[in-house]
């Protein structure tokens, strides 16, 4: 396996609205990621308050797919969005404009997501704990740091889902995107 570009991981504090501290691969913070939630428990937007720089914001797109949110900045500039294509799949299909991404559960039982591009096959890996709030991120590809934090709060609505092993089917996907084969 090859060794990650960066990594970073986080920390969470709070139940009902919970606060992500994303630190660096050193243990140096970087930011906050607040969570909210509506008065029936759903979770419909997330702002990310960085140590330095831009803050975004994720919203809830509206619709009644689980996982279909945005990520903007302050400047209301569009940087991606995600989509669940059915109710049933546990792929996530994630657009930043002129990448497309998948985010699909990690090999293996876990609770964790692997961030899978159409060609470069996986480029990140996001592994949560078991039974801690907090998770361990592994860069492996060229990725915006602003779409890794967006397939961190993305993972983690559907954590325990990804506890299974993956399909068959996604696997085969990403192995021939990986491997260029068909």
């Amino acid at each position: 396996m090859a060794d990650p570009k960066a990594t970073y991981s986080t920390r969470v504090s709070g139940i009902l609205r919970p606060r992500h501290t994303v630190l660096d691969g050193d243990g140096k913070e970087l930011g906050v990621l607040d969570v909210r939630r509506n008065r029936l428990g759903l979770i419909v937007s997330g702002t990310r308050k960085p140590a330095k720089g831009e803050v975004l914001e994720f919203r809830r797109d509206p619709g009644i797919l689980r996982a279909q949110f945005s990520v903007w900045t302050d400047a209301r500039e569009w940087l991606g969005s995600s989509i669940r294509p059915g109710t049933l799949r546990r792929t996530v299909e994630m657009c930043t404009g002129g990448t497309a991404m998948r985010l699909v559960p990690t090999l293996g039982f876990s609770r964790g997501w692997r961030i899978v591009g159409p060609r470069s096959g996986r480029i990140a890996e996001l592994r949560y704990g078991w039974f801690s709030g907090g998770a361990k991120m592994a860069v492996y590809r060229k990725l915006d740091f602003e779409l890794l934090l967006f397939s961190y709060f993305i993972g983690g609505l559907a954590l325990w889902e990804s506890a299974l092993p993956t399909s068959l089917e996604a696997v085969d996907r990403g192995m021939t995107a990986a491997t260029g084969r068909r």
